[in-house]
């Protein structure tokens, strides 16, 4: 399931409380209550922002923000009580995109929440994310389940066309005239850079969850919308 907002504090009152205030304006929020539950929750879900406390009963904000970052750019807001300057430049460095001084107004989290849904709703086409694949058109990299992909320059053309015409089959000829550039491409060769892009980024090649061979007419990527 998707979700607008994803809270992670083991204050488990308070996240609950956030997280129900902001489904009462149209946010749709989700709280869980440590690492570990963010790691279950990312695996069957997916969320568009995270607000995240430094202190975690069963680990750190900070390692948190390391690991998740491997995998996603989605943005991140840093929630915590501690006041040292040190903390927010952490937290920045290592890929937070702000820090919310605990106690924080509800009215006014849901402010800065809403503005950073806005302006990463107007981005959604730099990439593609769903906890387990990540694409960046920008920086031309892939992950798969955490690990870096490698992919060549028109593997990873390929790829950004199939994900921007996510759920859209898409027909050989259409491939061969705007990946290739090259009406005259012949099958074989894309049926080579297909199978090279499963076994990269699918769990089980042989069984695509991304890539569906639509018979008779094409291919059509499948992924969280």
């Amino acid at each position: 399931m998707k979700y607008n907002c994803l809270i992670i504090d083991d204050e488990k009152l308070l996240a609950d409380s956030t997280a129900e205030y902001f489904n009462l304006f149209g946010v749709n929020t989700v709280a869980v209550y440590g690492a570990k539950d963010c790691r279950r929750f990312l695996k069957d879900n997916t969320a568009e922002l995270i607000l995240l406390d430094i202190n975690l009963g069963d680990g750190s904000g900070f390692d948190l923000c390391r690991e998740l970052r491997k995998t996603t750019n989605i943005p991140l807001l840093f929630i915590s009580a501690r006041t040292s300057d040190d903390d927010k430049i952490v937290a920045l460095n290592i890929g937070g995109d702000d820090y919310v001084q605990k106690p924080y107004s509800l009215g006014v989290l849901l402010a800065k929440v809403k503005a950073v849904l806005k302006r990463f709703g107007q981005a959604v086409s730099t990439g593609y994310s769903d906890g387990y694949l990540t694409v960046n058109f920008e920086t031309k990299q892939a992950y798969a389940g955490g690990n870096a992909v490698k992919l060549t320059a028109l593997e990873f053309k390929l790829l950004s066309y199939l994900i921007e015409n996510r759920g859209k089959v898409i027909s050989k000829k259409q491939l061969f005239e705007k990946v290739w550039e090259d009406k005259f491409t012949g099958d074989g060769t894309l049926n080579v850079h297909i199978r090279r892009l499963r076994e990269a980024i699918e769990k089980n090649p042989n069984t695509p969850e991304y890539i569906l061979t639509i018979w008779g007419d094409g291919y059509k990527f499948r992924g969280d919308d």
